[in-house]
Parts: structure tokens; C-alpha cells; sequence
């Protein structure tokens, strides 16, 4: 991280990324987080600290990409909680010394909520060096800890994590939301300004497009009902799969209906535990999805679920959503009607919401969807995903981080 200085053409000021999460990583953070930096890499010098060891991709490497320097970073199993989270720790120590090596005045240093201890570290060590700091708010802690039980909200942790939180985002320059939803809670805290904050959405990485049914898709053919309703994706602490166990519960006797579940995270463990245990027959499960099936996995189903738990909003934004709007399919969506994803939902008319711990309601939804004709709603799919496009969002990262580059204080946005 020593080359420093203005690059012919371009803002003096490099700009670090620093990411637990970063290619070969598979996880949706590392897309996204590698996207961006090539982003920037295109018109500043790029350096990204990265938790993910191995070899990057071609498509990562090259002139005009990032400059990847790997970070030692030992990550523990997520139920695993007390080793995870020293795990985390360590990881955010040692980001903060390399910070502290390499940043210098006028920097930009770009970051994630995960670990979530990464933060902190990252604007302790901007203000130090008299760097700027900005950081992408993909959850908001403890509030998220709080939502999945794993905190009381009154407790001594939560008030220190928050204590630290005001003093965090004193100190950061700019923090880049992803749901409407977030600013609320963010301004809650004093050392935070309206200023600071910018929404940039993320995209939908399918291209936008209807897709009809396929009577031949190897997916859907693992179910004979004639409605299919898919879960994917990542199940963690802050999802209810309960809710989705006892609706397929309630419509068990209805074989119209059946239902395609494929993922990992702790809540899937526990799907795989329930069904286990009832062996419904409209369930059946897939063995996680790559990315080059995932197109054909997305159309295998008419309906999807994204099932939170209760007091999502401004706390997480389910990033796997655009992508079935992409694909031309409706949603039901567990949740409050306040967070982002149900805004979207009713704004656009997408498909349903309903009340976190439901289950009733969740099946009557699902019941509705399937007497119903999807094609209007689908094509109401396909044009709001259209507006969740990569090149918007890519644009408007980079200029936020050029404003930054100017002026350590964002204008007020109108």
C-alpha cells in the first residue's frame, strides 16, 4: 500500500477496500464488494484488503483492476458464536494495523458491516491517519443481534455496541444505505448527520426478463404440484424458517401446491431438522444452487418466500430479491410494512406481505398466489428490477467516493 499520490488524470488519493468477504469468496458481500472496487479501480489507484484467501478470478485480475492484498483471517463456523466471534476480532485488529501502515491523509477507505467489529476498526484508523471513511450498511448492530434473540435489547452489550456506535459514525465520513428504511435508525444516533447518508440500492444481478414456466425444468420436476413455491439463498439468524415449515404444514392435504427449498445457513439446518422429523409430502429440498444454475433454479418456481423474523425494518435488506424480480416472479414477503423489501412490494404491486410469526397468513398468501394470474404481476417484476441496475448503483458509488476525494463533508442531498 506505499504507492501514493495523483495518478495522471485522475483525484490524488487512493482508495482502500476493506472486506472480510472478497472473490473466490461465493457469498452475495463478495460480489458485490468486488464489483465496486473494480468500479473504482477504473479511474483511482484501488487497494482491497482482503479476508478471502485464494486465487481471484481472471475477470479480478489484470490492468485497471485492484491492487488484493490478503489479510490472514480464520472464519469459524457460524453457530460456532464465541470462536466466530474471536475469529472476527482478530480479523478487525488486524485490518486496523494495516490501516494504520498505509493510509495517509486524503484516502478514501470503503468498508462492510461484516464482520461487524470491521467498522469500528476502519474509522478508528481513518481519523487517525487523517483518512476519510465510508461504509456500506448491508445490517445495523446490535439491532440485528437484537431481532434474531441472540441480544436483550436492554442488555450491557447492546448499550456498549451502541455507545460505540454513536462514536463510529461521528467519525465516518459517509455511510451508504441500501433500504429507505435504514436512515431512521441511523439519525437516532447523535454522532450521525443527514448529510452523511446515502441510499444506493443493490441490483439485480440476472438481466431483467420474463421467463415463462418450463414444464421441463430439472428443478421443478422434482415436485408434481402444479403451483411451486421456492425459498433460496442464505437462512441466518435473522430469518424465521418456522413460518415456512408450518405454512407447507397448513397446505400439506392442498397437492396443487408443493414446495422447493435450497440453501445453508443455520435456518436451514433447522428446515432440514423439522422436516425430518413431519416428513411432509409437498417438501422437497435441493442441494445448494451454483451461480451458473441459478437462472434456471429462480424460473423453476411461480411464488417466492423471503421469510424474516419481526423488526426487520431498518435492520437488513434481503439482497437475493432482486434477483427474483429479474426473473419475472412474485413475492411474499415476511415482514414489517415499513423495510425496504415490502415498500418495494406494494409500491410496485409485486406481490404480498405478511405479518412476521403468521404462518396463517403466509399460507392464505400463498393460497391467493396460486388462484391467481401471475403474468400482469410478473411484468411488474421484470420493469422494477430493470431499475435496479448494476451500472446505476456502480455510478453512484463512485460518486460518493470522488466527493470524498474533495471534501471530507458531503453536501446535503435535495
Amino acid at each position: 500500500m506505499q504507492r501514493q499520490g495523483k495518478i495522471e488524470g485522475k483525484i490524488e488519493g487512493k482508495i482502500v477496500v476493506a472486506s472480510q468477504h472478497y472473490p473466490p469468496d461465493p457469498s452475495t458481500t463478495a460480489a458485490i464488494m468486488a464489483e465496486i472496487a473494480c468500479r473504482l479501480a477504473g479511474e483511482h489507484e484501488v487497494v482491497v484488503l482482503s479476508g478471502s484467501p485464494g486465487a481471484l478470478p481472471a475477470s479480478q485480475t489484470g490492468p485497471g483492476k485492484p491492487r488484493v492484498v490478503a489479510v490472514k483471517n480464520r472464519m469459524a463456523g457460524k453457530a460456532a458464536l464465541v470462536r466466530r466471534g474471536l475469529s472476527e476480532l482478530l480479523f478487525a485488529l488486524r485490518i486496523f494495523i494495516a490501516l494504520l501502515r498505509g493510509l495517509r491523509r486524503g484516502d478514501v477507505v470503503l468498508t462492510v458491516t461484516a464482520p461487524f467489529m470491521l467498522p469500528y476498526a476502519v474509522a478508528a484508523a481513518a481519523w487517525l491517519k487523517g483518512a476519510r471513511s465510508a461504509l456500506i450498511l448491508h445490517d445495523l448492530f446490535p439491532d440485528v443481534l437484537v431481532m434474531a434473540g441472540l441480544l436483550k435489547p436492554r442488555s450491557v452489550v447492546a448499550g456498549v455496541m451502541r455507545a460505540a456506535n454513536g462514536l463510529m459514525f461521528r467519525g465516518l465520513n459517509a455511510v451508504i444505505t441500501i433500504g429507505r428504511d435504514a436512515e431512521a435508525p441511523l439519525l437516532g444516533y447523535t454522532g450521525m448527520t443527514r448529510n452523511k447518508i446515502r441510499f444506493i440500492p443493490n441490483w439485480a444481478t440476472l438481466v431483467p426478463a420474463a421467463r415463462p414456466l418450463a414444464p421441463d425444468n430439472p428443478f421443478r420436476k422434482t415436485l408434481q404440484a402444479r403451483f411451486v413455491v421456492g425459498l433460496s439463498g442464505n437462512l441466518g439468524f435473522t430469518h424465521d424458517p418456522d413460518i415456512v415449515f408450518e405454512a407447507a404444514r397448513l397446505l400439506k392435504d392442498e397437492p396443487d401446491i408443493g414446495f422447493l427449498l435450497s440453501g445453508w445457513g443455520i435456518g436451514f439446518e433447522r428446515l432440514k431438522q423439522l422436516q425430518t422429523e413431519a416428513n411432509l409430502p409437498n417438501v422437497r429440498f435441493v442441494a445448494r444452487v451454483e451461480d451458473a444454475e441459478l437462472e434456471t433454479f429462480l424460473t423453476a418456481a411461480d411464488l417466492w418466500i423471503i421469510p424474516y423474523r419481526k423488526d426487520v425494518a431498518g435492520v437488513s435488506v434481503p439482497s437475493r430479491f432482486y434477483n427474483l424480480l429479474a426473473v419475472g416472479r412474485p413475492v411474499v414477503l415476511v415482514s414489517e410494512p415499513e423495510a425496504e423489501a415490502a415498500l418495494t412490494v406494494v409500491e410496485n404491486g409485486l406481490g404480498w406481505v405478511v405479518t412476521p410469526g403468521r404462518a396463517d397468513q403466509l399460507a392464505d398468501a400463498i393460497r391467493t398466489a396460486s388462484r391467481s394470474d401471475g403474468g400482469a404481476m410478473a411484468a411488474r417484476a421484470v420493469k422494477a428490477a430493470a431499475r435496479f441496475d448494476r451500472n446505476v448503483a456502480m455510478n453512484a458509488y463512485a460518486g460518493v467516493i470522488d466527493e470524498l476525494l474533495r471534501n471530507p463533508v458531503l453536501s446535503e442531498q435535495r
